[in-house]
């Protein structure tokens, strides 16, 4: 949505949990701005390599060219003067310092698009996005498909054991569960009773 013009800085942030679409609609936004003739820089951090190391990737496979940061702050490093639009996805793995980053740049009049996960995998808000949405101008909260009984879902389910907050991972990890169908953590293992074999004379 674009919802100012001119030299005017902003952030805009698009959050829901995993396979709901968050980089495929910050990647249309982008592809946008360059169409509207806009200087456009995109980074990604150095932790989210699962389908391409130099490239935002959606799970749909909607690609744009992207520069990789450890942190942050690198962003402020790399970026050009003259950009007028910056991409940040998976901004959940960047830590608190994307708040002040996003901050500057929007105060020195450039347009943030910022994507990531709004809770985590207990179903808790996922910071800094909560923090960057009290801070945006723009939000948008996209919601995926429940794969247990197909109503929108807002939460992440991890399907691997850990207690680490940040376990990278795609489908076979992960997947979208509604309000009902979503168990914080570790889904709990669904029992069988499988019938005696039949003794045969």
């Amino acid at each position: 949505m674009d919802i100012v013009s001119g030299n005017l800085g902003w952030i805009e942030v698009i959050c829901g949990p995993m396979f709901s679409g968050k980089s495929e609609e910050l990647i249309r936004r982008l592809r946008r701005a360059k169409i509207a003739r806009k200087r456009v820089q995109v980074f990604k951090p150095e932790l989210d390599n699962r389908y391409s190391r130099e490239e935002i990737v959606s799970h749909g496979d909607s690609r744009m060219k992207s520069e990789v940061v450890v942190s942050a702050s690198e962003i402020l490093g790399k970026l050009d003067w003259r950009t007028q639009v910056i991409g940040i996805d998976e901004a959940n793995f960047m830590g608190e310092d994307v708040i002040e980053v996003a901050q500057q740049l929007a105060d020195t009049g450039k347009q943030v698009l910022i994507a990531g996960l709004d809770t985590d995998f207990m179903g808790r808000p996922f910071r800094p996005i909560p923090d960057l949405l009290a801070l945006a101008e723009s939000i948008t909260k996209t919601l995926a498909i429940c794969m247990r009984c197909g109503n929108p879902a807002k939460h992440t389910q991890r399907l691997v054991e850990s207690e680490d907050l940040i376990v990278v991972g795609a489908a076979g990890m992960y997947e979208a569960r509604c309000r009902r169908c979503f168990e914080p953590g570790m889904p709990k293992q669904d029992t069988f009773e499988f019938a005696r074999p039949v003794k045969t004379s």
